[in-house]
């Protein structure tokens, strides 16, 4: 990564072009307010899972102009002279609100949202959904493996697979975000305290004369963390026998115990349950077994139901890479701009395809809790200034199909987003991927079971505010000349 220190100029061409743009016509501290937001979870889900921002937060800190980088402006012959004066002066001064990492999240609500100038807010948006779309993409992926693996300890073994050092790297932190209990690379571990595991590779055991001589090298230099790869030659009828072996001749003696062994090929269900009777049978019942090779929460799901005795998981290539659906998706849209007299108009984007039109206004997110259960029962998206009253009845309506209503009462709501930065200064304090890993945790227990199927999950449903909905409703009527269904007022 060594050679991508600088993340200025990582952005799309067009945000700075446009933003040289509004520079000249005068609109350079024009307050405007864009969201991020997602049309639809990765492999048909339920849910996603927020990650990245505190890659977003170290960018908006440091971001600023070299002379080097100016200068590679200027020389591309379209920028003015003023605009690259403002870029050499630059100071982020945007106000970002966004919901911690580790959260649920679900279609077509503001994850991140930025209020300030407008050529501040638009140079930021490659970079902002680079960060997040990755690293919610593999924490949503790393979260549904774990989800399958039913309380079994999930490493992520990817980073040889990654799409590059970044992915690799960023990629081990969403997985230990959405449940992993570590990762292999080394780096992540340096950089994030994401813990660092591995056994070893089958050339370690091709270096050697024999299986056995192998194995009892490896268990005099770690006896107190040995971990056998055990499917070189054959996992039944070598392997196995020559882990266990190694066990009575080397680690017994120096009162050890063996972590584990590990199968990466073969049928895993049928050779694990041999290995499990070999293992209990010489007198380790406490010696784990671990799976690898290409594994998802699907092949994991199918291998516990079939009784597999698999304590492990190490998934690598289909974790880091998100391989079944490789594409988060999130998007960055303007919905208000500040008049000169200091009010808010509504900006909407509309399409021949519904699902892209976009929410209007300045908005925040609510999830309503049930008190007694503690699970969430839907979220709300409101206008800024909205509050929610939880002394009071709350009817919930489809904003789509109207006629779908519900009205709850003896609930909590909590304002999903929270201020990341105020007037460009860090007000925020990012827990510890550790911490981040615990609350993601606790938060997809509060999601229902049927919400959590990996096939045709129950609609969690994100519902619009009365007022939102009426103002998306008098846009739609403005720009199409066609007035909706009215829908039921609280």
């Amino acid at each position: 990564m060594s050679d991508l220190k600088r993340l200025s100029l990582l952005s799309d061409y067009y945000e700075f072009t446009m933003a040289n743009g509004f520079y000249e016509a005068g609109l350079a501290d024009r307050v405007a307010c864009f969201d991020m937001f997602f049309r639809r979870v990765p492999d048909n889900g339920g849910f996603a899972i927020m990650a990245g921002l505190q890659q977003v937060i170290d960018y908006l800190k440091d971001l600023h102009f070299t002379a080097e980088e100016i200068s590679f402006l200027k020389g591309k012959g379209i920028f003015s002279d003023g605009f690259l004066d403002y870029l050499q002066n630059f100071q982020f001064c945007c106000d970002v609100w966004a919901v911690p990492e580790g959260t649920p999240v679900f279609p077509k609500e503001p994850i991140l949202t930025v209020r300030g100038p407008i050529v501040q807010a638009a140079i930021i948006e490659t970079m902002v959904l680079l960060c997040i779309n990755h690293q919610s993409l593999v924490a949503t992926k790393a979260n549904r493996i774990v989800r399958a693996a039913q309380g079994r300890d999930v490493m992520e073994f990817g980073a040889r697979r990654a799409h590059g050092t970044a992915a690799a790297v960023y990629g081990a932190r969403a997985a230990y975000i959405g449940g992993c209990a570590g990762t292999s690379c080394t780096l992540s571990d340096q950089l994030f305290g994401v813990p660092a595991m591995g056994t070893m590779a089958h050339s370690w055991v091709q270096m050697f004369d024999s299986e056995y001589e192998a194995f009892c090298a490896y268990a005099r230099k770690y006896p107190n963390n040995c971990s056998l790869l055990v499917d070189t030659y054959n996992t039944l009828k070598s392997g196995v026998p020559n882990a266990i072996r190694c066990f009575d001749d080397v680690l017994a003696p120096m009162g050890c115990r063996p972590k584990s062994i590990r199968i990466d090929s073969g049928d895993i269900t049928y050779l694990s349950k041999h290995a499990r009777k070999l293992l209990d049978a010489a007198g380790y019942p406490d010696c784990k077994i671990i799976a690898s090779n290409s594994l998802d929460e699907y092949i994991i799901r199918d291998l516990l139901i079939e009784g597999a005795k698999v304590d492990q998981f190490g998934v690598g290539e289909r974790l880091v890479t998100a391989s079944s659906d490789p594409v988060f998706g999130g998007v960055y849209k303007l919905c208000a701009v500040e008049k000169p007299d200091g009010t808010l108009r509504p900006r909407v984007k509309f399409s021949d395809n519904v699902g892209k039109i976009t929410l209007p206004c300045f908005k925040r997110t609510w999830r309503l809790f049930d008190k007694d259960t503690g699970k969430a029962i839907a979220d709300v998206i409101t206008l800024h200034d909205e509050k929610i009253d939880e002394g009071r009845p709350y009817e919930l309506f489809d904003p789509d199909h109207t006629w779908k209503r519900k009205t709850v009462d003896h609930f909590i709501a909590r304002s999903l987003c929270v201020p990341i930065f105020k007037k460009g200064a860090l007000v925020y304090q990012s827990p510890q991927p550790a911490a981040i890993r615990d609350y993601c945790a606790e938060q997809v227990d509060t999601i229902w079971d049927e919400v959590q199927r990996f096939e045709n999950p129950h609609t969690y449903y994100v519902d619009l505010s009365q007022k939102l909905w009426d103002e998306r409703d008098r846009m739609i009527s403005e720009y199409t000349g066609y007035k909706q269904t009215p829908a039921p007022r609280v």
